[in-house]
């Protein structure tokens, strides 16, 4: 199996007999969401779609996996969700099959789907490797020896030695407690998962700080998570470190040492 970090996504391609590209949370209709709450954007949706279409033409895959929250609107689908969504996903399908996994925003999402586009909430395994938005607790039977999952919008934050500061969206991969996090598979089948990659978010200002995920984990993955064996990786592919080096270095700055 290869796995290729695309910076300009960001997003991911996992290759083993089929070519996959892999995008988490776009958040489509999230600036209706801002306006609610007295933020007042004008829709980046056309320039969001037109670099998702970029990402496509560029890394050449046979499918595009959509990691769920493809709408941000809950309970309800929005005017902004209702006028755009179906010709994104629309634009999307002209160019690749899609497959997407429904995230905790996405209700109402099927109504804009076609046959065999929509995946199971608790996750599937395609070609080796298993998928989900991340919000529930995988399925139990769920195989592969890796689960992708959106949900999270990790980002790093990086400072220099004059104090200035980057915040980047990031890949988080770790090993997971597969029995706490109730995969419970007959070793005759396929191994269980014992690793997570957790996926950036493809919208320009969805984000959650690594430290944040690590310290108040908020999903059944993250909570399962081995803290003592992640690490962070850019989404150009530069490694990072382990995430204990964050959480140290995090602790040290509250001490004020």
């Amino acid at each position: 199996m290869k796995l290729e970090f695309v910076k300009d996504g960001p997003a991911l391609v996992i290759e083993n007999t089929e070519r996959l590209l892999v995008i988490a949370d776009l958040h489509f209709g999230i600036e209706a969401d801002l306006a609610a709450h007295g933020m007042h954007f004008r829709s980046h949706s056309t320039e969001r779609l037109a670099r998702l279409m970029q990402t496509i033409d560029a890394t050449e895959p046979d499918k595009l996996i959509l990691l769920g929250d493809i709408k941000h609107s809950i309970p309800s689908l929005t005017r902004q969700e209702w006028a755009e969504i179906p010709g994104i996903l629309e634009t999307i399908r002209r160019r690749i099959p899609i497959l997407v996994f429904p995230g905790n925003h996405d209700i109402g999402i099927e109504r804009f789907l076609m046959k065999g586009e929509l995946q199971p909430k608790e996750g599937a395994v395609i070609d080796g490797v298993a998928y989900l938005h991340g919000h529930t607790y995988p399925a139990p039977g769920l195989g592969g020896h890796l689960i992708v999952t959106g949900h999270h919008h990790p980002l790093v934050s990086l400072h220099d030695e004059v104090g200035c500061s980057l915040q980047a969206p990031a890949f988080l991969r770790a090993a997971i407690d597969t029995k706490a996090l109730g995969l419970k598979i007959p070793e005759c089948r396929r191994p269980a998962p014992d690793r997570a990659l957790f996926v950036p978010a493809f919208n320009e200002i969805a984000g959650y700080d690594i430290i944040k995920i690590a310290r108040d984990p908020f999903s059944p993955i993250s909570r399962c998570m081995k803290q003592d064996d992640a690490e962070i990786i850019l989404a150009d592919g530069t490694y990072i470190g382990p995430l204990s080096m964050l959480l140290d270095d995090a602790a040290d700055e509250e001490k004020g040492e």
